[in-house]
């Protein structure tokens, strides 16, 4: 299963960069782009509020459930078509 985070689809919503949401919610553009790739292993409910105050948004806007074998066909487009 992978959880799949999808900040990047909201701020482009909102024509918002990442530095200026990473001050608004209180974290790093390090931790912002640790969230956005995927590579975060855990996140605080009070980031994800602080993240859903700052976008406007609901929990489900900014985090999916994708079974793995949708995960890795997506993975596998990817490759081709690079």
């Amino acid at each position: 299963m992978a959880i799949v985070v999808r900040i990047d689809v909201e701020l482009a919503r909102r024509k918002l960069s990442v530095g200026e949401f990473a001050e608004q919610v209180g974290l790093t553009p390090a931790n912002v782009a640790v969230l956005k790739n995927g590579r975060a292993r855990a996140v605080r409910f009070s980031t994800l509020e602080a993240m859903c105050r700052v976008l406007g948004c609901q929990p489900g806007d900014l985090l999916e459930w994708v079974p793995d074998e949708e995960v890795g066909s997506a993975a596998a487009q990817i490759r081709e078509s690079g």
